[in-house]
Order: C-alpha cells, then structure tokens, then sequence
C-alpha cells in the first residue's frame, strides 16, 4: 500500500533575487529529515521537493525558509511577505531616514503583489543604495571641511547603515547552519575595516555590495515580468456560442468540445480546430511565420495568435492550461529548472579564502603570546593587519568592476547582458542558433520580383496597390510600400473586399480588379500552364507569389519575401572567424528556409514548434555551450534553454525580458560583438584576479613575519583596489563592434565584402 504521507509538495518562496539566494533556500531545506529531490526555481519563484509528513511536516519546511529571511506561501495561496526589515535611524542624515525604509524583500523583486511594475528606485535595496550612496557623498565632503575626528564618524555611520542589513541576513543564515555566506564574509570584511581605522573603505565596499544586490533584483523582476506576460498573449474572455446566442464567458474556463467565436483582429482564446469559416491567421506570436496561415475548416489553430481577415467558428482542443502559451510558460520554467546557475565567483572564492584568512588570523592574535609567551600587543597588531589584508575588498571589487565597464561599454553599443553570469557564459560560447524571422531576417515581407504580363510594371504596381489600399495583412502593406518606393501612386478603388485566405478584390473605374494567391487564380481558370511554371520558379526560391487579376485576366506577378539583413551574411562570417558554428531554426517551411540559409552560408532546420526549438538547443547543449539568438514569443523556450538566451531589440517584450541578454540595434553583427566583449571581460577578470590575490598572497607572509606593518597592510589592500579598479576601467575603451585583422573577410564590414552582393540578395 502506498504511503500516502510521501508525496511531492509546492511552495512559491519571495525575496530571491539570485543563485545564492536560490542555494540558501535550498541549503536550508533539504538537510530536514524526510526530505528528497529538491528544486529551487529562482524566475518562478518555486520550491517543489519530495516530503515524508511522518518526519517533517509541511509547517517545518516554511518555518525553515522564513529562517533565512524568505517569504513562502503553499502553491495557489496569496505571496507571503517576508518578514522582517531594517529603517536608517532618523536624524542620520536631512531627510534620508524615510528614503532608506527597507520595506520587505517581496517588494525588491517582484514588486507589489498585483504584478504592477516597481521602479527599483521605491524598492528598498534601490532606497538603501541611494541612501548609503548619499551618506558616503556626505563623509567624503566632511573630510574636506570637518575635523578628522568628526569625519571618521561620518564613515562609520554610513558603513553600519549599509552593513547592519547584511549582517541580520548573516546572523540568519548562521542560525539556520550556513554560517559562511557572502553576507557574512561582507560582515566580517567591513567590521574588521572598522576595526583597525579604515571606515573609508568599509564604506565603499558596502555600498558597492548594495549596488551588485540592487542590480541583482532589478534583473531578477524584469525576467519574471517576462514570464507572466507570456500568458498574456491569451485573451481574458472568449465568445462562447450556447444555444445559438453568443455570450462572453473566461477564457480559462472554456472546456472541451464548446464552440467559440473569433472575429477578425481578435486573439484566438483556445487551442482548438476551425470548423466554419475561412480566414488568415496571424501565427507569429506563436511559431515565428511572418505571413499569415490560411485556415479553413479542419485546420488547427493556436491560442494567442490573431485572426486577420473573417469570423471564424471553433471548437476547444485543450484546456486552458494546456493550450499552446501555457506550454510555453512551462517550457521557460522547465528550462530555468535544467539550467545549472552560474556561481558567482567572489562568493565561491570566499568560502575558502575568507574563513581561512580569518583563521589564520586569529591564531597569530592568540598563539604566540599563548605558546611562547611573546608581547600580545605586537601580535595583536599582527593579526588586525593580517585581517585588512584579508578583507577582500579587491576581490569584492575585481568582478564587479570588470563587470560593471563590461555593461557599460555594452550598453554603449546596444549589447544588454543581465548580469555576470551572462558574460561569463557568453564568452564560453561554441554555438550560435539563430531564429529566422525577425532575427536573421527583417521580420516583414518586401517585394523582390514583378513579372510583368499586360502593360508595365508601374502599371501593375498602381492595380495592386489601389487594391490593397488600408490593407492589414503583410503581404498587401509589403505591396503599397514597394509602390510608394517606385513613385507609383495607388489607382482610385471602390468597394474594396477581402476574399479570406486567398486575397483582395476591388473596383477600379468599373472594372474588378483581384490581387490573390495562385489559388484564386486557379479558381476563375486564370492560371495557365505558362504562370504555373513561373509561380513554382519564383516558389522554389521561398517566395511568396500572387497574382494581379482584370476581369479575371492575369496582368501580372508579384514575388514577396522576407529578405535577411544586409550584415547577417557578415556576422555568420565574423562567427566562424571566432571558432562559432551557426544553425538557423524557424518555423517556416523548407523551401523558404532554405533559401535564406543558402543566401547566409548557415546550416538550418525548419517547420520547427517551440517545442522543437527546445528540443534542437537541448540537443546542441550536450557537446556544446550554446548561444540563442531570437525576437518572438515563440522564441521564449529556446531563449531558456540556451546557456545564454540573446533577444533582437526589434523583439517582443516577452523576448526581450525572457533572454539573457539583448542585441538593441538590430544588428546580427552584434553578435559576434557580444561575443567579442565576454571575451575580453573575462579575460579583465582573470588578471583582477591575478593582481589581488598575488598582492595578498606577499603581504599575508611579509605580515605574518613581521616585515610589513599595518599602514603598509593598508597601503596593499587599497593598492590592489586600485590597480584592479584602473585594470578594469580599460574595458570603457574596448570596442566590441571592431573586427580582428587578421581574419579575411571577417574583417571586411558588409558593404566592403566582394560577396555582399549576392550574400544578401
């Protein structure tokens, strides 16, 4: 029989706002008796574990996380606030004691509980970051005009209101088991500062530690923006028809087998199957095709994408949590779950390095007087000299430095990365898989053959924008534009008509006029054998064709496709000059797919689902660190699951918010730029790295012998700042965009390339 006490349970936990933060949630549940298979999803905000309520009941595991200052509420119950907070003492400084409220960790990273966005400046680590910010402006100007005993002081309070937080979270993580955290290690970093007379530099270490946990939370709130903006693509309400009357019900509550109404520019509210009606249908939101899908009874349509051009009657296919957005929604939870969190390097470092220096530190105050009977002042001396040179403020500032000129020269040249781990993993890079529509390509369908078969091409060009004139759909805004380039206007139409899934028809001084696909024409017997040649012609290049129709008498073709970007040929080539492999995966059909892929030099897969985007990076993923590049909603998943998800600026906010980083000026080159720039950060890094604990590692040994005393222990741990803070600041003059020399036609920019020509046409 089974034991019905074991079962796995579901909690959603706030206040995390990154890995470590996930870890602790994790650390302090799982060493509970009775516990198994532990997951922490820090964007869903989720614990699910395995529990035995025999040896550890529910209530032991949320007693276990608000211990460590988190929030948690079983699943579908109202978000619990942590508990807890800190206030600047009034009077610290002119009205800066209500700035600095800390307020609860829900606030600082998901907002308020109605899902409204929160600017980070009414979050409380954003007011303790100004606040200390300001309080460290003001000591540093009391040095100028204030005694320096009054001034010391002023150091003092600003690094007590920025530490005392910190140091509430470290005495709750020591209460729960895990006395050596980053809070902790920052604690004993600033007190051991304060203690030998450096107050300065407690003070700014602190504040930047604020910052680095500000970015962290502003970072994590966008990303989960992105993933409740998923289900938004579904409309609230549906058409419900009951008894032939038409009344507004929830879209969530629709069940199998009832019968909706969609009219045109409505979103589709179910995953269901047509079964009256004949209409274009807008799939973009959900597989990236830029040209509508036609659907007649029997075809399939999805939930979230939008009906273009006539009523459509369907019948539910599948609930509303297993419609295709709520596929999506899990796909990107699921992703987040299988991606093992980049450890961020200070805080991995510090569990050894700091706990030792501290040791070590401590035995030099107590052994020597103990055992050989030595003067405890000097060794005192010693060990508070020893505990400065511990203190890793270098190491605290070498990533963050590298990383903050590496955010700052990106965001300079329209490269967004969310964080450290992003430029870290970005740089570790082999592959790059690239989304097709939008991505690769413009995302919009341009006219690029007009075959002429009665009078001219201007001629043409006026029938079939006069007939298009107000149009909606791609294909008939792509031809209006490609008129008004050419200097044609549009010719005077009446009656203007949309014929569903086939094209447009309307009156031009008498006459009717059709610009329709090669089915319309078929149907009214004007497709000979002569246009059924050129329209496979002008097909096998993955083109679009329709045909302009007089009274039922073809006048000529009009070719449309969606053409990749001048600089994609380029970037696939500057790629594969950094050692990159390239795919392209889309939605779109073969033929089309591999037109472009052809036309870029890329290999390709296509007719893909979100699903099987997934699929294919997870597939990538096993020999390989993949980079995802993308700008739809569709591209949500794959953008997860990529070690490193890159959304196009011309993208989706859902895109945009759900990737790792973003590309905001549209150019694929940007990508090996992003590339270029992680490389060069990590590799700033590395030497921080080399510069602060190779000046420590003398130091600790001339201290220990006595050869260096504690000004001079000063005097290397503020050099190491100083030397790693300049080391970094190179990295403002790196220019990402800049190709290697000597790399061929990688360094060649797109207009220069002998190639370009027909890379890109």
């Amino acid at each position: 029989m089974a034991d019905v006490s074991t079962g796995q349970r579901e909690w959603r936990v706030t206040g995390m706002d990154c890995g470590s933060c996930a870890a602790k949630v994790r650390g302090a549940v799982e060493r509970l008796p009775g516990v198994e298979r532990v997951d922490v999803a820090l964007m869903a905000e989720r614990l699910r574990l395995t529990l035995d309520e025999t040896q550890t009941p529910p209530e032991h595991i949320e007693k276990a996380v608000r211990g460590v200052g988190f929030g948690i509420a079983p699943k579908g119950a109202r978000p619990e606030k942590p508990k807890g907070g800190f206030v600047l003492p009034d009077g610290a400084f002119p009205d800066a004691a209500e700035a600095v409220e800390i307020d609860s960790e829900l606030e600082e990273i998901t907002g308020p509980t109605d899902d409204a966005p929160t600017s980070w400046l009414k979050t409380s680590k954003g007011r303790l970051v100004l606040g200390t910010g300001v309080l460290l402006a003001a000591a540093w100007a009391s040095r100028l005009v204030l005694p320096a005993e009054i001034a010391h002081w002023a150091f003092v309070l600003a690094t007590l209101v920025g530490i005392l937080p910190v140091a509430q979270r470290a005495l709750a993580m020591t209460r729960a088991g895990m006395p050596i955290t980053i809070e902790m290690l920052m604690t004993i970093a600033a007190g051991g500062a304060l203690i030998i007379g450096e107050p300065e530099e407690a003070a700014v270490v602190v504040f930047l530690f604020a910052v680095g946990e500000l970015l962290e939370g502003v970072s994590a709130s966008k990303a989960r923006d992105s993933i409740r903006a998923l289900s938004k693509l579904v409309p609230k309400t549906a058409r419900l028809e009951v008894g032939g009357k038409t009344r507004e019900i929830a879209a969530e509550k629709l069940q199998l087998g009832q019968l909706v109404q969609v009219r045109p520019g409505d979103r589709v509210p179910c995953d269901g199957e047509v079964i009256e009606g004949t209409s274009g249908v807008d799939e973009s939101p959900v597989t990236g095709e830029s040209v509508p899908s036609l659907k007649e009874p029997g075809a399939e349509v999805f939930a979230g994408s939008i009906n273009t051009e006539a009523l459509l009657r369907v019948r539910v296919l599948r609930s509303a949590e297993d419609n295709t957005i709520s596929r999506i929604v899990r796909l990107v939870e699921e992703a987040e779950s299988a991606r093992a969190p980049t450890e961020r390097f200070i805080d991995m470092f510090s569990r050894v390095y700091m706990p030792a220096v501290v040791g070590v530190a401590v035995l030099v105050a107590i052994v020597p007087p103990l055992a050989f009977g030595l003067a405890w002042g000097d060794w005192i001396y010693r060990a508070l000299a020893l505990l400065l040179i511990g203190c890793p403020c270098a190491l605290v500032i070498s990533v963050p430095a590298s990383i903050a000129s590496a955010l700052s020269t990106g965001a300079r040249n329209g490269l967004l990365m969310k964080g450290g781990s992003v430029i870290e993993a970005a740089a570790r890079t082999t592959h790059v898989a690239f989304d097709k529509t939008g991505t690769l390509t413009h995302g919009r369908p341009r006219v690029t053959d007009v075959s002429v078969l009665s009078g001219s091409g201007d001629d043409l060009m006026a029938l079939a924008a006069g007939v298009e004139s107000g149009a909606s759909h791609p294909l008939g805004q792509a031809i209006c534009a490609e008129a008004e380039r050419r200097g044609v206007g549009a010719a005077t139409a009446t009656g203007c008509r949309a014929l569903p899934g086939k094209g447009a028809e309307a009156s031009l001084d008498g006459v009717t006029v059709s610009v329709g696909s090669p089915r319309l024409a078929n149907e009214r017997g004007a497709l000979t054998d002569d246009l059924r040649t050129r329209v496979a012609a002008l097909e096998a290049e993955g083109k679009t064709v329709v045909i302009v129709l007089r009274e039922d008498v073809p006048q000529g073709l009009i070719a449309l496709r969606d053409e990749p970007r001048a600089d994609a040929a380029d970037a696939i080539a500057q790629l594969r000059g950094l050692g990159i492999s390239s795919v392209m995966l889309t939605g779109d059909n073969p033929r089309t797919a591999q037109a472009i892929a052809e036309g870029l030099g890329i290999e390709h897969r296509s007719e893909l689902m979100p699903e099987d985007k997934v699929t294919a990076i997870r597939d990538l993923r096993a020999e390989a660190r993949v980079m995802m590049i993308g700008d739809g909603i569709n591209d949500a998943p794959a953008l997860a699951a990529a070690h490193v998800g890159v959304a196009m600026g011309s993208g989706t906010d859902v895109a945009l918010e759900t990737a790792d980083a973003a590309i905001l000026r549209n150019r694929v080159t940007d990508v090996p730029g992003k590339i270029r720039l992680s490389r060069a950060t990590m590799s700033n890094i590395r030497q921080n790295i080399a510069i602060a604990l190779g000046l420590k590692a003398v130091f600790l040994v001339t201290t220990v012998l006595g050869i260096t005393g504690l000004w001079i222990a000063i005097l290397a741990d503020t050099g190491a700042t100083v030397l790693v803070t300049m080391n970094a600041l190179r990295l403002l003059f790196f220019r990402p965009t800049r190709t290697p020399e000597p790399a061929g036609h990688v360094g060649l920019t797109a207009e220069t390339r002998p190639d370009h020509a027909t890379a890109t046409t």
